[in-house]
C-alpha cells in the first residue's frame, strides 16, 4: 500500500547481515595477509605499523602482530632520535588504550603496555597509575591490570604504605574485592615485618629503593599491625559472612610464616653406620651442597633420598664404609654442612651408644603451633568469641565453622581438640561436597597434635589409632620413631613419604582399608609388620617389604590375598627373613 514503509523480513536482515560480515572479513584477511608477507620480507616500515594498528583494534589477541609490531619498533629505536621514539611510544600507549576498551582483559594488550612502558625514554609513571586506578574502578578484579600495576609500583618506586591505602580504599568501597586483599597480604609484611629490619622508606629515586619483592620476603607481619589486621578483617564478614574474600584472608592472618631453611636433624646408628639429615624444606641433596665431616675428616659419600619417587626429599640418607664407626669403644664426632645455606649440625656418638641424634623438636620450631604474647592472645580469644557469636547467628556457614577451628589451634591446639573434632563434623555435614577435604585437614591436624603429645612425653612412639585419619603427613619428624600404631583408620595406602622413617621398628596399621605398600621401603631396622583387616590382594602390594632386610614377623589375617593358593610358600620365596607369617 502507498505510504506504508517497507518493513525487511527476518531472512533479508540476515542476509545483509552476512554480506556485511563477508566483507569485513575480505578487508581483515587482506590485511592479515599482508603483514605477514612483510615481515617475511623483513619490512619494518610505517605503512607495516599502521596495517598492525587496523587489525589490533579489531582484534587485540593476535599475539602475532604483537611481536610484528614490537619488532618494527625496535627498529624504529635505531633510526629515530630519542624525542621521535618518545613520541612514537606515546603514540603506542593511546593506541593501547583504545584496545583495552575493545577488551579489558586482553592478555597482549597488557603485555604489549608493559613492553612499552619499560622501553620509555620518559616514562610518565603517574598516568600509568591513573590508567590502572580506573581500569580497577570498572572491573576490581582484573588481574591482568594487577599485574602490571605491580609492575608500574616497582619500576616507579611506589611507597610500600601508598599502596596499603591504595587498598585500604578499595576494601573500604566493597569487601568483596578479592585481588585487594590478597594485594594487601604481600605489603604487610614489607611495611611491618616481626623482624628488626626497617621498613623501606622510599624517598629515594626509584632504581635505590624499590619495594622487595613479596615473593622473596617470608618475614611475618609484627603483632601490633597484626592485631589492627583482625579488626578490619572482621568488621569485612561481619558485614557479609558469606563472602569467602575476607575469610581467605583472615585464615592468611592466622597463619604461619614459611619456615625458615635449615638442618632440623642429624641422626647416625652405628649398627647400620648410616647418617640420616632432615632438613626443614625438601631439597636435592645430589646436587651437591651436602658435606660431612666426621672426626675433622671430609667423607666421600653418595646421599640417597629415602625413596626413588624423590629428586627432593626433606629427608636424605647415606652409607659410611663398613668399619668407619662399629667400634663401640670408640667416640665421634660428626657435622653435617650445607653450603648452599651456609649452615651445619653437629652430632656426637658416644662410647658405648649405639645411635645418637641432634634435631630441633617441632615444638621448638613452633611448627604446629606459635608462642602467643598475652596481648595475642586476649586479642585471638576476643576475636574467637566473636566469630562465635556470629556462627550463632549463621550456624550453617562454612567459612565461620573453618575460621573458630583456625583460631582455637592458634590458641591451644591441644585443649581445643574435641571441639575442633566436633566442628569438623559439622563441616562435613554443612558442606558434604568437600568432606574428602576438611577429612584430610582434619587428619593433619590430629598428627600435629599426636607429635606434639609425643613430644611432650619424650618418647618414640607414634600411636593414633581409631582417629578416621584418611591421609598421613608430617611423616618428616617422625624420622626418630621406632614404633608407630595407625589401626582403624581409613588409610588407603602408606605412601612413599612413609620411608623417612627411617628408626621404625613396629608398624601397626590394622582395620585400614590399605592396598597399597610402596612408603616401607629399605627401612633398615623394621622388624614386625601387622596389615590384618586390609586390602591387600596381591604379591606386588607387599614387594617393598622385601627391601626390609630384618623384617621378622608379619600379620596379613583378614587381607584378600590369604585366600590366594600358594600364598604361603610364595610370600616365603618373596620374604625370606619373615619366621612368623599369619595368613
Amino acid at each position: 500500500m502507498h505510504g506504508r514503509v517497507k518493513v525487511k523480513t527476518t531472512a533479508q536482515q540476515e542476509e545483509e547481515k552476512r554480506k556485511e560480515r563477508e566483507k569485513k572479513l575480505k578487508i581483515y584477511v587482506a590485511a592479515r595477509d599482508a603483514c605477514f608477507s612483510k615481515r617475511k620480507e623483513g619490512v619494518f616500515d610505517d605503512e607495516a605499523l599502521q596495517l598492525t594498528q587496523q587489525l589490533l583494534s579489531a582484534n587485540p589477541d593476535f599475539a602475532t602482530l604483537w611481536n610484528y609490531r614490537r619488532e618494527i619498533l625496535m627498529h624504529l629505536e635505531t633510526v629515530k632520535d630519542e624525542d621521535e621514539v618518545q613520541k612514537i611510544y606515546e603514540a603506542e600507549l593511546s593506541f593501547l588504550e583504545s584496545c583495552l576498551k575493545v577488551n579489558p582483559k586482553s592478555y597482549g594488550s597488557w603485555h604489549h603496555r608493559g613492553w612499552v612502558s619499560a622501553r620509555l625514554p620518559r616514562p610518565d609513571w603517574a598516568r600509568e597509575l591513573s590508567l590502572c586506578d580506573r581500569c580497577l574502578s570498572l572491573d576490581d578484579r582484573n588481574f591482568h591490570c594487577w599485574d602490571y600495576r605491580r609492575m608500574v609500583v616497582k619500576m616507579s618506586g611506589v611507597p610500600v604504605k601508598q599502596e596499603l591505602e591504595f587498598t585500604d580504599r578499595l576494601i573500604g568501597s566493597n569487601f568483596s574485592n578479592y585481588s585487594s586483599w590478597h594485594y594487601r597480604s604481600t605489603l604487610l609484611p614489607l611495611l611491618h615485618p616481626e623482624s628488626p629490619e626497617p621498613p623501606s622508606q622510599c624517598g629515594d629515586p626509584p632504581h635505590s629503593c624499590s619495594p622487595p619483592s613479596p615473593q622473596t620476603h617470608f618475614h611475618r607481619v609484627c603483632e601490633e599491625q597484626l592485631l589492627k589486621e583482625y579488626e578490619l578483617v572482621q568488621n569485612a564478614f561481619f558485614t557479609d559472612p558469606n563472602d569467602q574474600s575476607a575469610w581467605f584472608y583472615y585464615r592468611w592472618l592466622l597463619g604461619r610464616a614459611e619456615r625458615e631453611e635449615m638442618i632440623s636433624c642429624v641422626y647416625v646408628s652405628r649398627e647400620e653406620e648410616r647418617v640420616a639429615v632432615a632438613f626443614s624444606r625438601p631439597v636435592n641433596a645430589q646436587s651437591g651442597g651436602l658435606l660431612l665431616i666426621l672426626d675433622g675428616q671430609p667423607q666421600r659419600v653418595e646421599w640417597q633420598s629415602v625413596h626413588p619417587h624423590f629428586k627432593h626429599s626433606p629427608v636424605w640418607i647415606c652409607n659410611l664404609p663398613p668399619g668407619t664407626i662399629s667400634d663401640i669403644t670408640n667416640e665421634h664426632n660428626l657435622t653435617v654442612h650445607w653450603t648452599e645455606k651456609h649452615t651445619h649440625r653437629d652430632c656426637a656418638l658416644y662410647t658405648g651408644r649405639n645411635e645418637s641424634w641432634c634435631r630441633d623438636t617441632a615444638t621448638d620450631l613452633e611448627l604446629f603451633r606459635s608462642e602467643l604474647s598475652v596481648e595475642k592472645t586476649s586479642v585471638l580469644q576476643s576475636e574467637l568469641q566473636s566469630v562465635n557469636q556470629l556462627q550463632e547467628l549463621e550456624p550453617l556457614n562454612k567459612w565461620c565453622l573453618l575460621t573458630i577451628i583456625l583460631l582455637m589451634r592458634a590458641l591451644d591446639p591441644l585443649g581445643y581438640e574435641k571441639k575442633t573434632l566436633a566442628h569438623f563434623q559439622t563441616l562435613k555435614e554443612v558442606d558434604s561436597m568437600r568432606s574428602a577435604y576438611y577429612s584430610d585437614l582434619c587428619s593433619k591436624f590430629m598428627i600435629e597434635n599426636t607429635i606434639l603429645k609425643m613430644e611432650y612425653a619424650e618418647v618414640r612412639v607414634f600411636s593414633i589409632s581409631d582417629r578416621n585419619l584418611t591421609t598421613l603427613c608430617h611423616l618428616d619428624q617422625l624420622l626418630l620413631v621406632t614404633h608407630i600404631n595407625l589401626s582403624s583408620n581409613q588409610l588407603q595406602r602408606l605412601p612413599p613419604q612413609f620411608a623417612m622413617l627411617q628408626c621404625l621398628e613396629v608398624v601397626e596399621a590394622d582395620n585400614n582399608s590399605i592396598e597399597n605398600l610402596e612408603g616401607v621401603y629399605h627401612l633398615p631396622k623394621l622388624e614386625e609388620v601387622s596389615l590384618k583387616n586390609n586390602k591387600i590382594s596381591t604379591l606386588a602390594d607387599l614387594q617393598p617389604l622385601a627391601s626390609c632386610p630384618k623384617l621378622k614377623r608379619l600379620d596379613l589375617r583378614g587381607n584378600p590375598i590369604t585366600q590366594t593358593a600358594n600364598v604361603e610358600s610364595e610370600l616365603a620365596e618373596l620374604l625370606p627373613s619373615v619366621t612368623d607369617l599369619l595368613l
